[in-house]
C-alpha cells in the first residue's frame, strides 16, 4: 500500500490543537481593507475553530 499524500492546500490553512479540534483563520482580511471598519478588521485578526459540520472533510484531506 502506498502513502497517502496530504492536500497541500489544507496542510497551509489547517492545525490542530491539543483537543483534536481544527483551528482556521478568518476570511475577508487579505485585501481591500481601505473600506472595512477597524473593528471588523481587529475580529478577523483572530483565530477560529472549523465548524463541526466540516470537520470530517478537513480531517481526510489532512489524513488524521
Amino acid at each position: 500500500m502506498p502513502k497517502v499524500k496530504t492536500k497541500s492546500g489544507a496542510k497551509k490553512r489547517f492545525k490542530l490543537t491539543g483537543t483534536g479540534k481544527i483551528k482556521r483563520k478568518h476570511a475577508f482580511k487579505s485585501h481591500i481593507l481601505t473600506k472595512k471598519e477597524t473593528k471588523q478588521k481587529r475580529n478577523l485578526t483572530h483565530m477560529t475553530l472549523v465548524h463541526k459540520s466540516d470537520e470530517k472533510s478537513i480531517k481526510e484531506q489532512l489524513n488524521i
